[in-house]
């Protein structure tokens, strides 16, 4: 029995250590990356393009899940603080903007692959629906649009006894929970990485297959092809822009299952008898898929100094000065 008390407590301590010394950590790796990421795609030479008004858009929404979502995560999983558990209003409304950010980025990941998609297309009417002011649109509409979508967290947010004097911030327990466990399946489990994994698809066929149709050797930093609408070529840029994008995909795709899959999972057990030792290890995985939600939106400049030279040389001329 003292065996099984000792496991517990240590997963109970894994997971608190985790939060409480990795959690600063990936807030102040998150805020740089954040920051530095929107210094780097305003830059004169990338900011016109369309795709970089699109990172601009996800990480200013990724910086603000960090400090709304993220560090309340920390406050209560790391050191026993949770203010959104005394204050229903504030409950709510943390409910409400943990549900808009979370969906934003991924938004913004999709409308930035489908720019890919435009871009990269043979057809040169198609690439020139790529435009800056289409970017401002979709990204202005489709906020608003998830805005209202999820006010439904402004009146089911709920302060719940999770045990015996303890109370958490939670959502409605209930059909409300079980609406927002289909909700994260279907969308963030299902549709999101569809889309994602779609439309990067297209992007490297199209890619592809202007490399095929190329008339000229790519001596230099373009690839030129004639046809669909005449001389077209892709820059270095705009190619360095797609591995980017993929590489943001990637790591979403490879974070993001677990907590999708938990809560459906938490779901689908929900009246099933579980013992103590279960029960804890259901907690910790919760805790640790949670806090693995987070990574790819604070790495995400880390990535782009790997994967893109022009993104590097933007870098330098800011750290410089120039």
């Amino acid at each position: 029995m003292s065996s099984e008390y000792d496991f517990i407590e240590s997963l109970y301590l894994a997971s608190t250590y985790l939060y409480e010394y990795g959690g600063p950590i990936l807030v102040a790796l998150g805020t740089l990356s954040c920051v530095l990421n929107v210094l780097v795609f305003t830059k004169k030479i990338l900011r016109k393009n369309p795709c970089s008004i699109y990172f601009v858009a996800l990480n200013i929404s990724n910086i603000l899940l960090i400090y709304q979502s993220l560090l309340f995560n920390i406050l209560q999983a790391g050191y026993n603080i949770n203010p959104a558990a005394h204050s229903l209003p504030l409950c709510r409304f943390y409910i409400y903007a943990a549900l808009v950010f979370d969906i934003l980025g991924p938004f913004y990941l999709i409308l930035a692959s489908i720019d890919r998609v435009l871009i990269t297309s043979y057809n040169a009417l198609t690439r020139r629906r790529s435009t800056q002011r289409l970017a401002y649109v979709c990204i202005i509409s489709g906020t608003i649009f998830w805005m209202l979508v999820h006010t439904h967290g402004l009146v089911f947010g709920s302060i719940v006894e999770v045990a015996p004097n303890y109370f958490s911030c939670y959502f409605q327990p209930g059909a409300y929970l079980a609406f927002i466990a289909y909700y994260s399946f279907l969308v963030k489990g299902i549709l999101v990485p569809f889309f994602l994994i779609m439309f990067g698809i297209w992007s490297i066929i199209n890619i592809r297959s202007i490399g095929r149709r190329r008339v000229a050797p790519a001596m230099s930093a373009t690839i030129t092809i004639v046809g669909g609408g005449g001389l077209y070529a892709i820059n270095s840029k705009d190619r360095q822009l797609v591995l980017i994008l993929l590489t943001e995909i990637s790591l979403y795709m490879i974070f993001s299952w677990m907590e999708a899959i938990f809560l459906m999972y938490e779901q689908l057990t929900q009246y099933n008898t579980k013992s103590l030792v279960q029960s804890q290890i259901e907690l910790f995985i919760s805790d640790v898929g949670g806090f693995s939600y987070y990574i790819p939106f604070c790495i995400g400049f880390y990535t782009n100094l790997l994967v893109s030279k022009t993104f590097r040389s933007e870098v330098k001329k800011i750290l410089f000065c120039k």
